[in-house]
């Protein structure tokens, strides 16, 4: 099936998204183990990225745990050294498909405040034809509702679509929707996805 547009997820994608990366670095691997098992961090991201005051949600959660107080204000005050680095090969893709005229689209679960602030710091942000943020959605992958509003505002069959992303239900449920899906394992069985679907020659994909 022919696709007409490329959909990014962007974490784990285009910008690596690692936490518990950050707090080992910060505070040891134990003590890290401790506090996400102690509280549901990811849970409280989720609130951002459904559209919740990007600071205000970090600090009370913060205020909530105050032995953990500290540990979790870094969650906002370092933010960006969670998200980092970029992906390099997956951005080549990007601006590959863009070269050849391919309408390409971000689908991401992200903050509204906290997009802001990471277009500052990666203006690949900004290179997309139309980007589709949880946080102005006021709803998260996997659930139908935002897959439903993706397909509406472009006006693309779902057939036509061909998306990517890290997490397999994300995957699961676009697929579900009759799109046409890649599970984002590494950037090179991306450039290999968008080959076979005629997108890129080889020496545009690497």
């Amino acid at each position: 099936m022919t696709v007409e547009a490329v959909i990014f997820d962007i974490g784990n994608v285009l910008i690596e998204w690692q936490p518990e990366r950050f707090y080992d670095g910060r505070i040891g691997q134990a003590r890290r183990k401790q506090m996400f098992e102690a509280i549901d961090l990811h849970d409280m991201n989720d609130q951002v990225d459904r559209g919740a005051p990007f600071r205000d949600t970090i600090y009370a959660t913060a205020d909530h745990y105050p032995e953990w107080g500290d540990e979790i204000r870094m969650w906002y005050d370092h933010w960006i050294e969670m998200a980092t680095p970029r992906i390099d090969h997956s951005v080549r893709l990007l601006r590959a498909l863009r070269a050849r005229g391919v309408p390409v689209f971000a689908l991401t679960n992200f903050g509204i405040e906290s997009f802001a602030y990471a277009e500052t710091q990666y203006p690949l942000l900004i290179e997309f034809d139309r980007r589709y943020i949880s946080g102005h959605m006021k709803t998260v992958k996997p659930e139908p509702q935002i897959y439903q509003m993706v397909e509406q505002d472009c006006g693309l069959s779902p057939d036509r679509l061909l998306f990517t992303d890290d997490r397999l239900e994300n995957i699961q449920m676009a697929e579900a929707r009759g799109w046409q899906v890649h599970h984002f394992q590494g950037s090179q069985g991306w450039a290999d996805r968008l080959q076979q679907a005629g997108l890129l020659t080889e020496s545009e994909a690497a």
